[in-house]
């Protein structure tokens, strides 16, 4: 908001007659106006008294004063869509909010995900929070429970936008489990699946790789069909995250987790094992490894490979072909390869079913001038057309009512069937994350960061599937024992 400082000028000289008059002050007022100023200055007079003349000096303290009735209103908007074409769009987007109301001044300042946390606990250390932060659902959870999210705000702009045009899952996501209200507002995301070779199935009669009886019994029939060496490729890098996203989903479809609801470590359940089981078992019939995203994405390409897991990222590279490191582009080997290509975002298990993937959400901070309740509601509106057309593929709608229009965002849509898309639009109803589980407290959802950083999942499939020098049972006992010593590490902080 804008300040006024007010500076009263005096004469740091005056000469005065001494008669039998008192001595007189000239003073000269100045206004000066100038944005965002904090603190603003009123100059005070002192007398010193001389034998021939009086002197004033100026004395400088700080003063509050009130902002002028008619000025903008300033919203704050960190936005992790930070680069640059993306940044132009929110502006733009942003012009044409402020067009329809005048009193706002909307402003973007684009962040990266990682520093996040970071930069919001300065800005609280200095009481200056911003109003509004795009950020990933990870982190609602941790803030909620500081008490710097405004969960009013957040229900209000859900209300406003239509609380039933919303899906269910990004809702149930963004709940929180203390207060049972909404923490923040769902945006977009994406979904991770299998993709397979849908051509093949069909011919083969084989159920969509959903169930893990169907999984594996499709990964065994699709070796030495037509071209295909392997029925997929699985994430064994030691050093490659894929593995983890890949593990989790299996995991959480069999009801395996890191924590219980008492906080206790649970890496060598029954059901963390039986998930390592039969995750190991699948490289019997996949891509010898070790493997990552990028192999996997190539052999399915190049028709080596049925099943691929990705996220909805790789629409456009399973129709361009994708780059290569020199700068080429892979020959696709199959034809018309996204038409042929079904989609299967959840996976079902012994003990439980789920899909995995992203949410993107708009986090409204405590403090927050009121107004930023209109921009949330404008960018999940009039603006949310242009956000999801920034990256189709990554961009998945929380909103009911965006879908259809999202399925004509990109050219590239038009390679796939409106069942695929329908699906890739449903895929929020089962997502999960070892991250979301609502009632895991800030510690355990830091120590889930570090079984993913510290690769703890790549290790252990490795080490089972590609060295053989664990089995399940051993490796769910690794884990045990390294899970129990990171959340130890992290208490003692």
């Amino acid at each position: 908001m804008k300040k006024v400082l007010f500076l009263t000028l005096a004469a740091l000289s005056i000469i005065l007659i001494l008669a039998a008059c008192q001595p007189e002050t000239v003073e000269v007022t100045r206004v000066v106006t100038e944005t965002e100023v904090q603190e603003v200055t009123r100059v005070v007079t002192e007398v010193v008294e001389g034998e021939a003349m009086e002197v004033t000096r100026v004395i400088t303290e700080v003063v509050e004063v009130p902002a002028e009735e008619g000025d903008k209103t300033v919203i704050n908007f960190w936005s992790t869509d930070n680069e640059a074409e993306r940044v132009e769009v929110y502006e733009d987007i942003a012009a044409r909010f402020m067009a329809e109301n005048p009193d706002i001044d909307l402003r973007i300042l684009p962040i990266t995900e990682a520093e996040v946390s970071q930069r919001i606990a300065t800005a609280q250390g200095a009481n200056r929070l911003p109003d509004i932060v795009r950020m990933g659902i990870e982190r609602v959870a941790a803030f909620s429970a500081e008490g710097i999210l405004d969960q009013d705000a957040a229900a209000a702009v859900i209300a406003a936008v239509g609380e039933d045009d919303f899906r269910t899952g990004p809702l149930a996501m963004v709940t929180d489990a203390a207060t049972g209200n909404y923490a923040a507002v769902p945006f977009d995301g994406w979904i991770q699946a299998i993709w397979y070779r849908q051509d093949l199935y069909d011919q083969l009669g084989l159920e969509p790789p959903i169930t893990w009886q169907a999984i594996q019994a499709s990964c065994e029939a699709l070796v030495g069909e037509g071209n295909l060496l392997y029925g997929i490729t699985l994430g064994t890098d030691p050093g490659q995250n894929y593995g983890h996203q890949v593990f989790e989903q299996v995991a959480i479809s069999n009801n395996a987790w890191p924590f219980d609801e008492d906080g206790n470590v649970t890496m060598d359940t029954p059901e963390m094992i039986e998930a390592l089981q039969f995750y190991t078992d699948l490289q019997n019939c996949a891509a010898p490894g070790p493997q990552y995203w990028q192999g996997a994405r190539e052999l399915y390409q190049l028709d080596q490979s049925g099943m691929l897991f990705y996220s909805t990222y790789i629409m456009d590279d399973l129709v361009d072909g994708s780059g290569l490191a020199d700068g080429g582009q892979i020959e696709i080997a199959v034809d018309e390869l996204a038409a042929n290509t079904g989609f299967a975002s959840e996976m079902v298990g012994p003990n439980g079913s789920a899909s995995y993937g992203q949410l993107v959400t708009m986090a409204i901070m405590q403090g927050a001038d009121p107004a930023a309740q209109k921009v949330v509601e404008f960018f999940l509106t009039e603006g949310y057309a242009d956000v999801l057309g920034l990256a189709p593929f990554g961009k998945v709608p929380v909103l009911e009512s965006a879908v259809e229009p999202w399925k004509n965002s990109s050219e590239y849509f038009a390679n796939y069937s409106d069942e695929t898309l329908e699906q890739i639009a449903n895929g929020y109803d089962t997502m999960q994350r070892w991250l979301f589980r609502p009632d895991y407290d800030a510690t355990e959802r830091a120590v889930v960061g570090d079984i993913e950083g510290r690769l703890l999942i790549p290790t252990v499939i490795s080490n089972i599937a590609l060295e053989g020098t664990m089995t399940p049972e051993t490796g769910a006992a690794f884990l045990q024992e390294q899970v129990e010593a990171l959340l130890a590490e992290r208490t003692s902080e």
